[in-house]
C-alpha cells in the first residue's frame, strides 16, 4: 500500500507543495508583520483567509480565473494563502513583547537598521517564527480543497488520495484511506518537531 506508485507520487506531491507553500507563507507572514507594525490595520487583513473557506478560496479562483486551473504557481500561492496567517499572528505577538533598549543599544553603537534586523529582531523573533511556520507547515500537508479545484491529477496528494479511496466501494478503500490518513497525521507531526526542535541556542537561553 504504501510502496506502491499513486501513494508515493502523492507523497512526493504533498512534500514539494508544502516545501514551497511553507517557504513563501514564511516570507509572506514576516513581512506582513513587520508592515503590521507601522500601518496597524494591516493587523486585521491576517485574519481574512481564517474567515474564508479554503473551498471558497479554491472555488473562487477557479470561477474568476480558468486559465488559472493547473497552474503550479497558483497551487502553491494558494496554499501559502491559507497558511501565512499562522507566521503573521506568531510573529506579530512576538513583536509586540520585544525589549526596545536592545535596539536602541544596539543603533547607538552605529548598527544599521538592517544588521540591527539580522543580530538583534531576527534572533528574538526566532521561537516565534519557528512556531508559526509549524502549524503553516502542518496546514500545508493537511490542505485538501486547493488541491481538488486547482491541481492536475498527476498532482495528487495525500489528501486528494484519501478522498479517491473513500469515493469508492470496498473494505480494502476504506482500510487504505485509514492508512494514508494516518500517513498524513504523521506528516503533521513531524513538520512540528522538526521546527519546533530546540537548537543550540535555545538550550543556551534556557
Amino acid at each position: 500500500m504504501l510502496t506502491d506508485e499513486d501513494t508515493l507520487l502523492a507523497l512526493s506531491n504533498t512534500a514539494q507543495f508544502s516545501a514551497l507553500a511553507l517557504a513563501l507563507a514564511t516570507g509572506l507572514g514576516l513581512a506582513h508583520a513587520l508592515a503590521a507594525q507601522r500601518v496597524l490595520w494591516l493587523r486585521t487583513l491576517v485574519f481574512l483567509p481564517f474567515i474564508v473557506s479554503p473551498v471558497m478560496v479554491a472555488f473562487g479562483l477557479l470561477l474568476l480565473y480558468p486559465q488559472w486551473s493547473g497552474s503550479f504557481g497558483v497551487l502553491v500561492a494558494a496554499y501559502a494563502l491559507l497558511a501565512y496567517p499562522f507566521v503573521a499572528k506568531s510573529l506579530a505577538a512576538r513583536l509586540d513583547s520585544l525589549p526596545a533598549h536592545y535596539l536602541e543599544a544596539a543603533r547607538s553603537l552605529g548598527a544599521s537598521p538592517w544588521r540591527c534586523f539580522w543580530r538583534v529582531t531576527l534572533p528574538l523573533l526566532a521561537p516565534a517564527l519557528r512556531r508559526g511556520m509549524a502549524f503553516a507547515a502542518a496546514t500545508a500537508v493537511g490542505e485538501f480543497a486547493v488541491s481538488l479545484f486547482l491541481s492536475r491529477p498527476e498532482w495528487a496528494t495525500l489528501t486528494t488520495l484519501i478522498y479517491q479511496h473513500l469515493g469508492k466501494p470496498g473494505a480494502d478503500n476504506l482500510a487504505a484511506a485509514q492508512v494514508l490518513a494516518c500517513v498524513l497525521m504523521g506528516l503533521a507531526l513531524l513538520a512540528f518537531v522538526l521546527i519546533e526542535w530546540p537548537t543550540d541556542e535555545d538550550e543556551a537561553r534556557a
